[in-house]
């Protein structure tokens, strides 16, 4: 399937996932308990995200003060990032997903399957790195 038959089923996957857990959530606690959880859910999320962010850049700054290439750091901003965006959209899966890009203990399990995905690119040809001439 190509990429962009992925995106358009997630677009209409995802919306469907949440308004279920959201139905599914309301069933069990109650619409108004269930609308504080997401709203107070974002709102862990986004100081997760700050806080994370911040310590993120800060890494990434020592690696390239000690003259290193901070790649590993690289990678954990990115994940911070799109970590940051699902905990803003409002949901449970989005927010669960969300938390694990965000939260330091489970980031490198991401780390592992995204490294890997791109080693399998670049060895087929799909990736390519260009180094500029010295």
């Amino acid at each position: 399937m190509s990429m962009r038959k992925w995106m358009w089923a997630l677009l209409l996957l995802i919306p469907v996932i949440e308004l279920f857990g959201f139905i599914l959530m309301s069933d069990w606690i109650g619409a108004g308990k269930t609308l504080l959880l997401m709203i107070l859910t974002s709102l862990i999320g986004i100081a997760m995200l700050q806080f994370e962010g911040r310590k993120v850049l800060m890494d990434a700054k020592q690696e390239m003060e000690r003259g290193k290439v901070p790649g590993r750091k690289m990678v954990d901003g990115l994940f911070v990032f799109v970590g940051g965006f699902l905990l803003l959209i409002p949901g449970f899966v989005t927010d669960l997903i969300g938390f694990t890009l965000v939260f330091p203990l489970t980031r490198p399990v991401y780390r592992l399957f995204f490294l890997g995905w791109l080693e399998k690119k670049m060895r087929n040809g799909s990736i390519t790195f260009y180094r500029r001439p010295k």
